[in-house]
């Protein structure tokens, strides 16, 4: 990540400024006056500075959109010693995730999209299957060295890690998990320090102390041997941290109140507050996604159980780290963090709608193929389930385990419903150490066989 460029020192007083010396530009000072460019981006410094009009003062003309930002900042929580006050603005970015959030990924909007199917099962295998990837693509985006099927075999069949990297994802696995089980207790030290112990701990204790907040200052954020951000001092760490926890306990969703925060924006408040607070040696990304996650599942927002952030945000590392030292850089504008995060969680949770629409159009399609050539009478329920699953790819191969684990239902039942899809000519078996692994013939193949 290339240093970015710091704004600016703000002008007071930029109108007075412009009409004494710069009145000849005064109509183009002036259309700058709005805390969005025209395109709608609430944009830093760093990328401003290359797309400002010819002939202005940089300065001068920075402090003309700054001006109409500050009047319109909320303020949020203070963060760092000494405190600091960090306000944000609600950009189109954040309005559109705040509406994607309220109208796709409520508990009770689960419930209805499991039941519009009718058979829910197909669609709860397929969110088991989705419950891993954040835990796979945030330790990716921690520096994993993992193929991505790689570690969904690793979580499927309970194998024991052999590298740092397998350790991880079962680690930041287990993270996930103790979020969605403790969702119901309050934010205070205690559950941080646990999630990070449950995160990390057995990878390297040396490197992490799990569960224990870093008691040195040499802690610091650096990229290529340069320090990008040199976190707030310990001395005052565990007061500071329950600080947070406190704002974090304060309910902010009262309608009626000017301090109204919806709880995605409040969620991602609490991800940038721990990266910035930097509590821990290392492992500190983890756990402030995984908070996200907690405080989500917290509010009723159950969907994002299957929805990952992290597969986004490892496809452009360099602008999450950008939107932290934006904010830093720039009087702790929360807006900067806020903006880009919600970007990426409206994609995310698009494409959760969208699988969702794809797995219910594929029922349907799949289930007039089965009433058609006469093999829906011949498989049970749990073929059907185990049969769509792999007509559509969410998982292209399936040991006894898996399905047991996926379906609820007893070894010898799941090990009855795959070998039976392979006495019907639909699935075919091969031993992969001491494990059968079977997979699905391919759907030209199987057609034809039952079209005769």
């Amino acid at each position: 990540m290339n240093i970015i460029k710091r704004p600016p020192e703000v002008i007071t007083d930029p109108y007075s400024l412009i009409i004494a010396e710069h009145r000849d530009h005064a109509a183009q000072y002036l259309e700058l006056a709005h805390p969005l460019d025209p395109k709608g981006r609430y944009l830093h410094f760093d990328e401003w500075r290359f797309r400002f009009p010819a002939g202005l003062d940089a300065a001068l003309a920075w402090s003309v959109i700054k001006f109409s930002r500050n009047g319109q900042l909320s303020p949020a929580l203070k963060l760092g010693d000494p405190p600091h006050q960090c306000r944000y603005l609600h950009t189109p970015a954040m309005h559109l995730a705040v509406s994607k959030c309220d109208q796709h990924t409520t508990t009770a909007q689960l419930e209805w999209m499991c039941s519009k199917i009718g058979e829910s099962k197909h669609l709860q295998y397929l969110l088991n299957d989705l419950v891993e990837d954040e835990a796979i693509s945030s330790s990716q985006l921690e520096g994993a060295a993992t193929t991505t099927k790689a570690a969904k075999d690793l979580l499927k069949r309970s194998r024991v890690p052999r590298s740092a990297d397998e350790k991880m994802i079962i680690g930041n696995y287990k993270m996930m998990n103790f979020a969605w089980e403790n969702r119901d207790k309050e934010l205070n030290e205690e559950l941080i320090t646990e999630l990070h112990k449950i995160g990390v701990e057995g990878i390297d204790d040396d490197k992490y102390h799990p569960g224990a907040f870093k008691n040195t200052d040499d802690v610091v954020v650096g990229d290529g041997g340069e320090v990008v951000h040199q976190p707030p001092p310990v001395a005052g760490l565990p007061e500071r941290i329950g600080q947070l926890c406190d704002w974090i306990n304060t309910d902010h969703t009262d309608g009626l109140s000017k301090a109204y925060m919806h709880p995605l924006i409040k969620a991602i408040i609490l991800h940038f507050a721990i990266g910035y607070e930097h509590p821990f040696h290392d492992g500190n990304g983890r756990v402030a996604r995984s908070l996200f996650y907690w405080f989500m599942f917290k509010k009723g927002f159950s969907a994002f159980r299957y929805i990952a952030i992290s597969t986004l945000l490892k496809k452009a590392p360099i602008q999450y780290g950008k939107s932290y030292l934006y904010t830093e850089t720039d009087g702790m504008d929360l807006t900067y963090f806020l903006d880009y995060q919600c970007r990426v969680l409206a994609r995310a949770i698009s494409k959760f709608t969208e699988t969702y629409e794809k797995t219910a159009q594929s029922i349907m399609e799949f289930n007039a193929f089965l009433f058609q050539s006469g093999l829906y009478n011949k498989l049970s329920e749990k073929q059907r389930v185990v049969l769509n699953v792999a007509k559509q790819g969410v998982a292209t191969e399936f040991t006894v385990s898996q399905v047991k684990d996926n379906l609820g239902c007893a070894y010898n039942t799941a090990a009855t419903a795959l070998n039976g899809l392979v006495e019907l000519g639909i699935f075919q078996k091969q031993k992969v150490g001491s494990e059968w692994v079977y997979c699905m013939y391919d759907s030209d193949r199987i057609m034809k066989t039952w079209k005769g």
